[in-house]
């Protein structure tokens, strides 16, 4: 196990300032852009992909780092140069991560790399989930999939929201309900592959930020895939719905976690240094203005008001990456969430995003509610963070009910 070490080594440091180098140099300048554009910009992940971020290789590496440092490390530095074009670029992940968290060996070294694509036809791919009556309450799930043993398939039905990369994807994974019965222990997660007749892109929403990444609903009418695009396979899942039904006639007993929760379980680290990201990008804008903007002839942070907000903010995004940088420790070794330390961090950081961005508006005066600066493009999409993968409020009831050992309403 490694120890839980509070900075990066040398070859992490290299790696930080590889990917600090492309925000720098390609995601920022494009950002304003592809923002007003409201479009994927696959050029940019294009570039992303010829110099080994956009792949799976790189992602892995990240992912196994023994530390747990390797995504959230990539992360703040991808999100430090532009949400909505960093989402884009790992939007991905959140597919691969349920493939790798569910799936059997087979399906991950059939199924990612069909994900990624290649340096010359970059693709994309999308994890499916919230529905419109359905987003943190997972419960109320109505897409269902029934198995057709005939022919040893699966057909889906219903309709996905709030998917990003949802439509444009070369591979959907899609939770569905497989026993409605069970509530959301009764779901499972299937592999669309590309081109499967049934599956179509909905309305694609035009949001107040991250506007350079896709967001879309996925239509699913009558949609077969093979049996073999169960995630984890029948066995494995019938097995877990045999164990469920049982503790259900007992009245309960351990959970069970379905498909969906592990996703977001082992990525809410990963949200929550996204939104550090964002937030250290918006400091250090305000900060340099700061230092340089002068009012009554002298720099406005020699004024106190303007000073401890950055002193606030500061502590703040450090607080931030600290709770983050435990949780993925703790993941990667095995320690359990006894406190629910993936969701403290999800939270904190989220909120650190918001509160740190909008405040850089406040200390750029009107130039900060421009779209001239970048704080007001900043500000926009730190609200996402909030809100999706769980919204703040998600993560302080599954905080609370872990420390009471009780359910909390």
């Amino acid at each position: 196990m490694a120890e839980f070490i509070m900075e990066l080594n040398d070859e992490q440091k290299e790696v930080r300032d590889w990917i600090h180098g492309f925000a720098a140099d390609v995601m920022r300048p494009a950002a304003a852009e592809w923002d007003e554009r409201e479009e994927t910009p696959w050029p940019v992940i294009q570039e992303a992909a010829k110099i080994g971020i956009y792949s799976l290789d790189f992602y892995a590496q990240q992912y196994f780092d023994p530390t747990g440092l390797g995504i959230p490390m990539a992360m703040e530095e991808l999100f430090w140069g532009d949400a909505g074009t960093a989402l884009s670029i790992v939007g991905t992940g959140l597919a691969a991560v349920g493939v790798l968290a569910n799936g059997t060996e087979e399906q991950i070294g059939t199924w990612i790399p069909q994900m990624y694509g290649d340096v010359n036809d970059v693709k994309v791919a999308a994890f499916c989930s919230s529905e419109p009556d359905a987003g943190s309450d997972v419960a109320s799930m109505r897409t269902r999939a029934v198995y057709d043993e005939a022919k040893d398939e699966w057909v889906l039905n219903g309709t996905k929201t709030w998917a990003t990369n949802g439509g444009i994807a070369n591979v959907h994974v899609v939770v569905a309900v497989v026993d409605p019965e069970l509530g959301s222990k009764g779901h499972a997660s299937f592999i669309i592959p590309p081109n499967t007749p049934g599956l179509s892109q909905g309305q694609k929403f035009q949001k107040h930020g991250i506007r350079a990444s896709h967001t879309a609903e996925v239509v699913l009418d009558n949609v077969r895939v093979p049996g073999s695009c169960l995630l984890g396979g029948k066995e494995k899942l019938d097995e877990r719905l045999a164990r469920a039904r049982e503790r259900a006639k007992a009245g309960g007993g351990e959970r069970v976690k379905n498909a969906a929760m592990a996703t977001f379980e082992a990525s809410r680290p990963a949200v929550g240094a996204m939104a550090v990201g964002t937030a250290r990008a918006a400091y250090e804008e305000a900060l340099e203005y700061a230092k340089t903007r002068e009012q009554f002839g002298r720099p406005i942070i020699d004024n106190q008001g303007v000073a401890f907000q950055l002193a606030d903010m500061r502590t703040s995004i450090d607080a931030a990456r600290l709770l983050v940088w435990r949780a993925s420790w703790m993941a990667v070794n095995g320690k359990p969430f006894t406190a629910a330390e993936g969701s403290q961090s999800k939270l904190f950081a989220s909120e650190t995003a918001k509160k740190v961005t909008g405040q850089a508006i406040q200390i750029l005066g009107g130039n900060g509610f421009t779209r001239e600066y970048p704080v007001e493009r900043m500000h926009r999409d730190a609200a996402i963070y909030t809100i999706f993968e769980g919204t703040s409020e998600i993560q302080r009831l599954v905080i609370a009910r872990t420390l009471a050992g009780m359910p909390i309403r």
